[in-house]
C-alpha cells in the first residue's frame, strides 16, 4: 500500500518557494473531512464558520471553543494527509496572550490538530507570540475578520482605502516576522493582495483577494451549493447541491408514503 506523505507547515512553506499553488476548503466533520482529504486538498480549515453553516447563527461570534474543539476531533478523525488548521473562535485570544495560549493548547491537545489560526494583525501580536513560543503553528489571517463584524459593521471589501491598506502589508510582515506559517487574506482588492504576497516569504492564502495569492480557500457548503443564498462575488459554485439533496428528500418520502420504498429486494 503507498504510503500517504503529510501535508507539514514545512511542505506549505516549500509550496511558495516552488511556485505550487496552495488548495484550503473548510471541514467540520468526519464525513466531508475524509472526502477532502481524499481528494488532496493541502489544508483543511475547521473554520469558525461553523457557526454559520453548521450551526445557524448570522455571525462567527457566538461559537466556543468547546465547540470548535469537537469539530477539530471529528476532522482529525478522518485525515490521513491534510494539514488540518483551526480557528480560535471569538473570545478565546483577544487581548489577553495567556487566555490565548490557553486555548491554543486546548486546541491542541483535545484535538490532535496541527495549527491554530487568528484574526488580526498588532493587536493581537503578543498572543501569536505566545502561542508560537509554545511550539504551536500559527496562521494569521488579514483584511475582512468576521470576529470584528461590529467593528467594520458590513462585510465588504476591506483596505480599500490607503491607510487601511497600508497598515494591512504593515500587519502581514510582522505576522510573517513574527514566525507565522501563512496568512489568509479576505476580501481586499487582487492588487493589494499581490502586494502583500509579494512581500513576504510565507505564503498568503486568498478568499475574494484575487488570484496572485499563493493558494485560495472556500467554505465547502458554498463551494458545492449547499448554502442556498450566499452569492458573492469572489465565490465559485462547482455544484449545487441545496436543489439535488431537496429532490432526493422530496422523492424518498413520495417513495415511502406510496409504499414503494423498501421494496421486495430491500427488506430481509
Amino acid at each position: 500500500m503507498k504510503e500517504v506523505k503529510r501535508i507539514t507547515t514545512h511542505v506549505i512553506l516549500n509550496m511558495k518557494k516552488q511556485g505550487e499553488k496552495i488548495s484550503m476548503l473548510t471541514a467540520y466533520d468526519y464525513s466531508m473531512a475524509r472526502i477532502l482529504d481524499e481528494a488532496g486538498i493541502e489544508i483543511l480549515l475547521v473554520g469558525d464558520s461553523a457557526s454559520n453553516v453548521m450551526a445557524g447563527h448570522e455571525t462567527t461570534l457566538p461559537i466556543t471553543l468547546d465547540q470548535m474543539i469537537y469539530h477539530a476531533q471529528s476532522v482529525i478523525r478522518a485525515v490521513k494527509r491534510s494539514l488540518v488548521v483551526v480557528d480560535l473562535p471569538f473570545g478565546s485570544y483577544q487581548g489577553n496572550p495567556m487566555k490565548a495560549l490557553e486555548s491554543a493548547i486546548r486546541i491542541m491537545k483535545e484535538s490532535g490538530a496541527h495549527a491554530v489560526k487568528l484574526e488580526g494583525g498588532s493587536e493581537i501580536i503578543e498572543s501569536v507570540v505566545r502561542i508560537l513560543s509554545a511550539g504551536i503553528p500559527v496562521m494569521g489571517h488579514l483584511g475582512l475578520t468576521p470576529q470584528s463584524i461590529y467593528k467594520f459593521g458590513t462585510y465588504t471589501v476591506r483596505a480599500k482605502e490607503e491607510d487601511e491598506a497600508a497598515k494591512l502589508k504593515e500587519d502581514a510582515i510582522l505576522l510573517a516576522e513574527t514566525g507565522c506559517f501563512g496568512i489568509v487574506l479576505e476580501k481586499i482588492p487582487a492588487h493589494l493582495a499581490k502586494e502583500v504576497s509579494e512581500s513576504i516569504s510565507i505564503p498568503t492564502i486568498g478568499i475574494g483577494a484575487g488570484r496572485y495569492t499563493d493558494g485560495q480557500v472556500l467554505v465547502s457548503h458554498d463551494l458545492l451549493g449547499i448554502t442556498k443564498d450566499f452569492k458573492p462575488r469572489f465565490l465559485r459554485r462547482y455544484l449545487e447541491l441545496y436543489e439535488t439533496i431537496m429532490m432526493a428528500a422530496q422523492e424518498y418520502a413520495q417513495d415511502v408514503k406510496s409504499g414503494d420504498f423498501p421494496n421486495e429486494k430491500e427488506q430481509y
